[in-house]
């Protein structure tokens, strides 16, 4: 199952050791947390995480705000700014960048927790490409996240190899796990985009790049057996150039 990483950009180390443990034991991945302007852009491109805990006070001559201006504009990632006491003229700086979200020092485990789910969750409603679904379903960069239970489980659309439709829910299958979210099978289509998905009968749609074998009624996909409706052999063939 995939995580959901967290990239640290503190320069007080022990505060940025402080947040790896936090984060470790809410079931977060993390990556080597960053100190300033420079460090964070390498991890970013380095360790690609999908979320930044981006403290307003970093070493070196641009800050956490500069910082925030330069992820807005080159990359699709949201952020927390960190912050303790900051001035006036700080604050209206950091205004202006219009953050997801905000947590202020200090701050205790379970505040981490809702600020990181609640930041993703609405950065995804704000964005074009995050037209969920339902609310549990939600897109940062090339992946979903999925609610399930009490944790957000992240998976890269590449990873789904076929969606089951059951009734007003949706069965989504990858080579590790079986999850389940509430939608219409045309609405997760369009949710994850059209791309390599491909609907194959009215409970079925697959992710093409996973075909194993095709015979006059169904497609084989790592062992499952996918029914081809009547209808839409014709169009699965003429997409493949089978035809």
């Amino acid at each position: 199952m995939a995580k959901i990483k967290v990239g640290i950009v503190e320069d007080d180390m022990l505060i940025a050791d402080g947040i790896v443990h936090a984060l470790t034991q809410l079931g977060y991945d993390s990556a080597e947390p960053a100190i300033s302007y420079t460090d964070a852009l390498l991890m970013i491109e380095k360790e690609q995480p999908d979320i930044l805990l981006l403290d307003i006070q970093l070493s070196g001559k641009k800050d956490g705000i500069d910082l925030a201006w330069k992820i807005k504009e080159d990359y699709n990632i949201p952020f927390i700014f960190l912050t303790a006491n900051a001035d006036a003229a700080t604050v209206a700086r950091a205004k202006k960048v219009t953050p997801p979200a905000y947590l202020v020092k200090p701050f205790n485990k379970d505040e981490l927790y809702s600020s990181i789910e609640i930041c993703l969750y609405n950065y995804a409603q704000g964005t074009p490409s995050g037209k969920p679904a339902e609310k549990e379903n939600y897109f940062v960069k090339d992946s979903l996240f999925i609610k399930q239970g009490s944790q957000f489980v992240k998976v890269r659309i590449e990873d789904i190899m076929y969606l089951e439709s059951d009734n007003v829910y949706i069965h989504l299958y990858t080579q590790q796990q079986k999850l389940l979210v509430r939608s219409t099978l045309q609405q997760y289509i369009e949710l994850i985009g059209a791309g390599n998905f491909f609907r194959v009968h009215r409970s079925y749609a697959i992710n093409i790049n996973y075909i194993d074998s095709i015979t006059a009624d169904s497609v084989l996909i790592k062992g499952a057996e996918i029914p081809i409706g009547k209808a839409y052999r014709d169009q699965l063939l003429s997409f493949l150039r089978l035809g």
